[in-house]
């Protein structure tokens, strides 16, 4: 698990590379923030999290699998990350922010993403 990234994964850049487009001023893996969102932008008060669906625990077909071996382990180690992005993301809320979470699997589709955080933005 050592050669797995936290920051700079392919998915997190792709989802930089279309803010870059219209809203290029945000600010990277903020550790002063709640959660240490992998995107912020501080003065609108949003924090975006690009989330991979297997470390997630995401209900598309990719983040449902789960691995034979060690399959305790892992379904306990999925579970602490739900249990600690929906603590996070409440404590964001509370806090006066609004969060987004993109999910590896909405990549497929980049015009319906950037259309999606347009109006998280702009909202």
């Amino acid at each position: 698990m050592r050669a797995v990234k936290s920051r700079d994964t392919t998915p997190e850049l792709i989802v930089r590379a279309l803010l870059r487009r219209f809203a290029p001023f945000y600010r990277l893996h903020r550790k002063d923030l709640i959660g240490n969102p992998d995107i912020a932008y501080v003065g609108r008060k949003r924090a975006i999290f690009v989330h991979g669906c297997f470390w997630h625990g995401h209900e598309c077909a990719r983040g449902a699998r789960m691995p034979k071996a060690n399959a305790d382990y892992w379904r306990a180690k999925i579970e602490r990350n739900r249990a600690r992005d929906a603590a996070n993301a409440e404590k964001l809320r509370t806090a006066g922010w609004r969060a987004l979470t993109v999910w590896e699997c909405e990549l497929k589709d980049l015009e319906a993403l950037e259309a999606r955080l347009r109006e998280f933005l702009q909202s």
